[in-house]
């Protein structure tokens, strides 16, 4: 048995290398042109997405945590340092899945939070719609299997759920969030959390359910079900964690207690140490500024110092179960011989969360849910019944260098922790090149030699994608994919930004929601950055650049027109 596995791993290794050569250009054979065995042997496709993951939270970008499967994943792959997402996650995934815009694919704002001159328009639906043609709709057509585990938060219908958009199986949370235990928890509001198993709604979760293991499990039993009939797969595996609320076992919690005693302002400069050491940036970082409102560590009692070290000793389980996870999905691809043979995409959908712990968030109904719901002694916190997040402070080790966090359009909420593993492609490098999210479809369908279909769509009109495949980056034969020209913008809940080439404006909105989070005392105009020497966002160079900040405006109105844009005449969310 042993044997023929091993044959089989051979014969599959030997045609993922023609495959290679013929992508490299070094046979002038088509890939259209290959048998049908040959196109069985298509690279298999895992694309894993975390939720909420900070910057420096992995090893292998600076962090303490234990993650050894991870960082061996990065350092022996493609390490992207400069990679662009939506600043909150289903806009992420929208795009993830589309090639397209979030405000044309239909997460212009999330899920029942558009703002009345939003409502009703199209981009603005609050699920992955129709004028878009999904990767994994189109990856089955094109004889992939097609599974998915995980968060899904693009549609809460039979109609937009993952088997209408081309899961063959699938097990999805629905919502935006959940607990990570049995008790189906939600993030808002008192009902149970949704969750699909295929297309059926589900009213309990198996007693011993913990998030991050059962969609791994759930995973490997999708693919474990088909291996053997040679077609390739395409397995999304979208996890929850570390998303609050903030949860884990006992055992791995016990695994990270003390660890934070020295507070986040330690942590902090530790990472970035750490990070700089590293050099996986090509320009001189410095420290980002903490916010106005941000406490001090020594201001704290020993009380508060203690129950905010341990909200951070459960992140970082949270953290390091992931780890553990995805590297028992490693083992099974290895015992089952598709390691080799499959293509690997790791990415977090924004920047860690950094709402402060005081913030009542009333328009959700989460203070009176904290009043209700929930034991938050400290022997209990982390437990299923506990419902907490870790606050900016923490929030700020996260994304090390970068301003802000999540929901933000400033590099702390839209540069995410990224990295391709591919064993014909691995050379252990870094790319600093721009990427941005809508360029992962287009790279995963050349690698599988799949054409998009594109403006027609099993008889209706679908977008063409807009991103751009970076396959040659990672094979070496360019070393940019967009150039000085490329305007890439983003807008959510009335916060703006676009950037081009090396030069980005933002743009924050006046509401007292937003006042406690920035320490700039004009944050409401627009700002102008160059990011190759300010790669922080530190100084607002606007009024010396009158040029400058005028063709960036241009850009930002190009962008705005081609996505058709609306900014919200009033803002509920991040």
């Amino acid at each position: 048995m042993k044997s023929k596995m091993h044959l089989n791993r051979i014969k599959k290794l030997s045609v993922i290398i023609f495959l290679f050569l013929i992508t490299m250009g070094c046979y002038e054979q088509s890939i259209d042109k290959l048998t049908s065995h040959q196109d069985k042997m298509r690279p298999n496709i895992l694309l894993i997405v975390v939720d909420d993951l900070g910057y420096t939270d992995l090893g292998a970008f600076g962090g303490e945590i234990d993650t050894p499967n991870l960082d061996d994943l990065a350092k022996t792959g493609i390490t992207l340092t400069n990679y662009y997402v939506a600043p909150t996650c289903s806009p992420t995934r929208a795009m993830l899945l589309s090639g397209v815009d979030n405000h044309l694919a239909g997460m212009g704002t999330m899920y029942n939070e558009q703002s009345d001159n939003q409502k009703n328009k199209v981009g603005y639906e609050g699920f992955l719609n129709f004028q878009v043609a999904a990767l994994p709709n189109i990856l089955k057509d094109n004889g992939y299997h097609t599974y998915m585990s995980g968060k899904w938060h693009l549609g809460y219908d039979e109609d937009t759920s993952p088997k209408a958009r081309g899961f063959e199986r699938s097990f999805a949370l629905v919502a935006g969030g959940a607990g990570h235990f049995s008790n189906m928890m939600s993030i808002l509001g008192t009902k149970k959390a949704p969750y699909r198993d295929d297309d059926i709604l589900i009213d309990s979760l198996p007693g011993d359910f913990y998030s991050t293991e059962f969609y791994t499990n759930k995973l490997i039993e999708y693919i474990d079900s088909n291996h053997q009939d040679d077609k390739p797969f395409f397995a999304y595996l979208a996890y929850t964690a570390p998303h609050w609320p903030l949860q884990a076992p006992i055992k791995s919690i016990e695994k990270y207690i003390g660890n934070y005693d020295d507070g986040y302002e330690v942590l902090y400069e530790n990472r970035m140490t750490k990070l700089k050491s590293l050099n996986l940036l090509e320009h001189e970082i410095v420290n980002s500024q903490p916010l106005l409102e941000d406490k001090a560590w020594d201001s704290l009692s020993d009380e508060e110092k203690k129950r905010s070290s341990k909200l951070m000793e459960i992140y970082a389980a949270m953290v390091s179960d992931l780890d553990q996870y995805i590297g028992n999905l490693v083992s099974y691809l290895k015992d089952i011989g598709e390691y080799e043979n499959t293509f690997i995409f790791f990415m977090s959908d924004n920047g860690a969360e950094g709402h402060p712990l005081d913030q009542s968030f009333s328009e959700y109904g989460i203070a009176a849910k904290l009043e209700t719901c929930c034991d938050h002694s400290y022997e209990n916190m982390g437990a299923a019944d506990s419902y907490l997040w870790y606050g900016p402070e923490w929030a700020r080790a996260g994304v090390g260098p970068w301003r802000r966090f999540k929901g933000f359009t400033s590099e702390g909420g839209i540069r995410a922790p990224a990295f391709a593993h591919f064993s014909p492609l691995n050379n252990a490098s870094v790319k600093n090149s721009m990427i941005h999210v809508k360029d992962i479809m287009p790279t995963l369908l050349e690698l599988a030699n799949v054409k998009h279909p594109g403006s027609q769509y099993k008889e209706r009109e679908v977008m063409t994608m807009q991103g751009t495949s970076i396959l040659p980056l990672l094979l070496n034969k360019v070393d940019h994919v967009h150039d000085q020209h490329h305007i890439e913008g983003w807008e959510l809940f009335g916060k703006t930004a676009v950037r081009k080439g090396d030069w980005k404006i933002i743009q924050e909105p006046k509401d007292n929601y937003f006042s406690w989070q920035t320490p700039l005392a004009d944050n409401y105009k627009w700002q102008l950055f160059n990011l190759l020497d300010d790669p922080s966002e530190l100084n607002d160079i606007a009024e010396t650049n009158p040029t400058k900040m005028s063709e960036m405006l241009d850009a930002w109105q190009s962008y705005r027109d081609e996505n058709g844009i609306i900014i919200p005449e009033s803002v509920m969310g991040f």
